[in-house]
């Protein structure tokens, strides 16, 4: 198939797949004597794993690691789990200081009155970079 159908079947961008094959993230499939890349069921299913690992969150070098442990047969499941473990701390790292942040921005919006006064905390903050008023 070509790489528009690949695009479809496989739920990556036309755009994204360029990008990957281009970054050396996936090989670049065969082409045609008129240079039109033709890609098979194995080209479709990498694509849709790294598709899958984008959904969740995983880096492009990431992404590259568990590709490289997927085509490696011999490869101990220890080594993805640990990749997968490292992901997750990452991720409620992240949540934790998502939280934060919205913690801090409820309060500056609970301060403001939010009516027609020009003077505003939430604004007042940004400009003090977060520090106390002096």
């Amino acid at each position: 198939m070509n790489i528009g159908a690949a695009a479809r079947v496989s739920g990556v961008s036309v755009k994204m797949i360029r990008y990957y094959e281009e970054t050396g993230l996936i090989p670049a499939p065969e082409r045609t004597a008129a240079g039109y890349r033709v890609y098979g069921p194995r080209e479709v299913e990498m694509l849709r794993f790294v598709r899958r690992a984008r959904d969740l969150g995983f880096s492009l070098k990431e992404i590259a690691e568990l590709l490289a442990l997927w085509r490696d047969r011999a490869r101990a499941s220890a080594d993805v789990k640990a990749i997968a473990l490292a992901h997750v701390a990452d991720l409620e790292r992240r949540i934790g200081d998502m939280r934060a942040m919205a913690a801090v921005l409820s309060h500056l919006a609970r301060t403001c009155h939010g009516d027609d006064r020009p003077d505003c905390p939430i604004l007042d903050d940004l400009a003090r970079g977060g520090r106390p008023p002096a």
